[in-house]
Order: C-alpha cells, then sequence, then structure tokens
C-alpha cells in the first residue's frame, strides 16, 4: 500500500501541490492501493485535494 505521507517525506524539495501530483502519478506503477491519510501541506493545496490525487493514482 502506498501511502500519501511516504511520498511527502521522501520528497521533502517540492513545493507545490503540482510537484506532489506528478509523483503520485509516477508512483502509482506497481501499487494497486493508495492511502491519503495527511493532507499536502502546500500553498496551493486546492479544497478538492482528495479528489485530484485519487484521479492521478487511477
Amino acid at each position: 500500500m502506498l501511502l500519501l505521507s511516504e511520498i511527502i517525506i521522501a520528497n521533502p524539495q517540492f513545493q507545490s501541490f503540482d510537484e506532489l501530483i506528478a509523483a503520485v502519478e509516477l508512483a502509482k506503477e506497481g501499487e494497486m492501493h493508495f492511502r491519503m491519510d495527511v493532507k499536502p501541506p502546500y500553498p496551493d493545496t486546492p479544497e478538492n485535494w482528495e479528489d485530484r490525487i485519487e484521479a492521478a493514482f487511477s
């Protein structure tokens, strides 16, 4: 299972939500399950962040 917090911790250089989305799209390869266990800490995180991350993983 891939956790959102793992992606955020592994990439401290990220400064924006768009960078996180790109990483989720890459990380989905080989993963079957994904859990959003934290809210992204970026200032540009949209209100619909869960929907956008879910779409990136699908």
